[in-house]
């Protein structure tokens, strides 16, 4: 009696604390000095996966921290399955003992369980043969109805806790991105609070475009291995399966995945969380870690709703940007305005001046546009302005700009162009509307143009505009329908004409 009640109290000092590291090394530093126990290993219940894992030890070897034991693996994991001790007084007598986490005479598996459930198994070893009597083996297994119950105290607090702390990330995330109107700067924002509200090491976003996933954002610690804005596609990897199946998946284990698409280069476990608003799948939150088995499934739900309020967010972004684009489209022809024109120079010219680039600006002119008018009618002459636009379009790279600049006027911005480069393109795109058959106008219709380039013809926006318009009106005293080069900047000298 005196042995269980020194027991019973050493019960009740584990059950004083609900911090779960605490309790641990308690239940050690007991079995250790009661029983005189040297190597003692505490195995707790991986909910996910069923394994057992290495939490806690005394005396073994650090490397067993990362050994994983499966159910039906060794004594410990028949203790586990048959929720009852499992005694070999002589390892070398019983085929189940596992001699890879050390190498020990005597043996005892003890579970903790809770209820019914086992939540993790005691493990003791000893150096000597038939170290445990039936006493020993008797008041371990009373003590280790404290120790599950102390344990199980820990974890349950232990979530409580995180699932608060998750609760006020949720609360932040949803303040913070609902006052983001701005895409880029909204996902970069939605990466950073995730990262540092959730013990991930690198979160990424990936939103569809066509056939692809495109890397838009990523926060963390890891290294890259693609650069924001690649494309991968849309069925490759855990991503492709999430979205297949319509929910979140994990892979715990990203070595043993034939479909593993890498970003960084030390993931080691992911988690891909589809992002999707008024059933719409807007693309996906992952998650990556450089730890094995780092994601669980009570993780999952706090996770899902920091990505529903991610996707509303982006939804709204994607709301604001295309009432953005809209302010910058010329009613009548589809195409970009002055207004966008103005804004892109700017930063076409400021792109050219960073990377040593040259870019160029063309001003076109549709010839003797109010005498078709007045000989055709206005509802003909805007269905010019529409197919003249669209010929522009058509014929330009997606990285070049074309806008309505005013009237029967375009400006077109060509990136990465150089001086002869512009003057193909004008005239690539004079010969293309001259040779145009529009519906209801019986003759030809041409256009004059004038092109200028940075930084041979100015370094100013007011200076490229002024450069190109000089041109344009050359062409049209040369008689209209050509292309002609501004007069070069350098004084003096004139730009050659080239038909």
């Amino acid at each position: 009696m005196q042995k269980v009640a020194i027991l019973y109290d050493a019960g009740q000092a584990v059950l004083s604390t609900f911090d779960l590291d605490e309790v641990l090394q308690r239940i050690l530093m007991i079995v250790h000095d009661y029983f005189h126990v040297q190597h003692i290993a505490i195995l707790l219940r991986d909910e996910d996966s069923g394994e057992l894992f290495i939490r806690r030890q005394l005396g073994w070897d650090e490397s067993a921290e990362t050994v994983r034991v499966p159910i039906f693996g060794g004594i410990i994991g028949a203790a586990a399955r048959e929720k009852r001790p499992i005694y070999a007084a002589d390892v070398s007598k019983d085929s189940r003992y596992d001699a890879t986490i050390v190498a020990m005479r005597s043996e005892l598996a003890v579970p903790l369980m809770v209820r019914d459930q086992v939540v993790g198994v005691l493990d003791c070893q000893s150096e000597n043969l038939n170290h445990f009597d039936q006493e020993a083996i008797d008041l371990l297994m009373l003590f280790s109805t404290q120790a599950s119950m102390a344990l199980q105290n820990a974890r349950l607090y232990s979530l409580e806790r995180r699932r608060a702390l998750q609760l006020e990330a949720i609360n932040a995330i949803a303040k913070q991105t609902t006052a983001v109107l701005d895409l880029k700067e909204l996902l970069s924002k939605v990466c950073s609070l995730i990262h540092h509200a959730f013990p991930v090491s690198h979160v990424s976003i990936l939103l569809k475009e066509e056939e692809d996933m495109v890397l838009r954002a990523h926060h963390g610690n890891l290294t890259p291995r693609i650069l924001e804005g690649g494309r991968v596609p849309v069925t490759a990897g855990l991503w492709g399966r999430a979205l297949e199946a319509g929910r979140t998946m994990i892979e715990n284990d990203v070595s043993v995945a034939s479909d593993y698409v890498g970003f960084f280069v030390e993931t080691a476990s992911r988690m891909c969380i589809p992002l999707v608003s008024f059933g719409q799948t807007l693309g996906m939150l992952v998650l990556d870690s450089a730890q094995l088995n780092a994601f669980h499934a009570n993780d999952v739900q706090s996770l899902e709703s920091v990505a529903d309020i991610c996707s509303n967010a982006i939804q709204n972004a994607h709301y604001v940007e295309r009432v953005k684009q809209l302010a910058y489209l010329d009613g009548l022809t589809g195409i970009f305005n002055r207004r966008y024109f103005e804004l892109r120079i700017t930063e076409e010219i400021e792109r050219s001046r960073r990377f040593g680039m040259g870019m160029a600006v063309i001003m076109v002119d549709i010839d003797q546009f109010k005498r078709l008018n007045d000989e055709f009618g206005h509802l003909l002459g805007d269905e010019v302005l529409r197919q003249v636009s669209s010929i522009f379009h058509q014929q330009l790279r997606k990285i070049d700009v074309v806008c309505r600049y005013g009237g029967e006027e375009f400006a077109i911005l060509l990136s990465q162009t150089n001086l002869q480069h512009a003057f193909s393109v004008g005239e690539k795109l004079r010969r293309m509307v001259e040779t145009w058959q529009f519906p209801g106008v019986p003759r030809p219709v041409t256009i004059s143009a004038g092109a200028a380039s940075y930084p041979d013809h100015g370094t100013t926006r007011d200076e490229l505009v002024k450069a190109a318009d000089a041109g344009l009106y050359a062409a049209k005293l040369a008689g209209r329908n050509r292309v002609l080069l501004a007069p070069l900047a350098r004084k003096g000298a004139a730009a050659p004409v080239l038909t």
